[in-house]
């Protein structure tokens, strides 16, 4: 009965998913590049990338915090969707790999919200922008 009910629903199984990445990447992203929501914008956050070995930091951290922002945004409209997954679901993995990993599994430091992000980003991916998404309607991912 379920699967009857909500057969159709598939095509707005993307939703959810998209707005709630949407708002998680958008916060992080606005942390890094703009200080917003008690960040340290980019500067820092670049002199920070620097201590985990990424240089330049500054090109680092603002491809990362760009991926966050621009990505989280893009997941929002549902426009460049697919793109937009990519680029965050290879950045958690950069994440997960080179900073989460040595901290085990669990928070605080371990590897388990940027796997779980990450892996939702890459259902996004699969998934597509779905129903309501700019790139539906521009028929832009059919």
């Amino acid at each position: 009965m379920l699967a009857k009910m909500f057969a159709k629903g598939s095509a707005w199984a993307a939703l959810p998913l998209r707005l709630a990445l949407a708002a998680v990447f958008i916060a992080h992203g606005g942390q890094k590049l703009f200080g917003l929501f008690g960040g340290q914008g980019l500067h820092t956050t670049a002199e920070n990338f620097e201590k985990m070995g990424f240089h330049p930091g500054l090109l680092w951290a603002a491809l990362a915090a760009g991926a966050e922002f621009f990505g989280g945004a893009c997941l929002l409209l549902g426009f460049l969707t697919r793109y937009a997954a990519l680029a965050i679901a290879v950045t958690m993995t950069v994440a997960v790999v080179k900073v989460h990993w040595a901290g085990g599994f669990f928070l605080p430091r371990g590897l388990e919200y940027p796997l779980t992000l990450g892996c939702a980003a890459l259902a996004v991916l699969l998934l597509g922008p779905g129903q309501l998404s700019v790139d539906r309607a521009l028929k832009m991912d059919q």
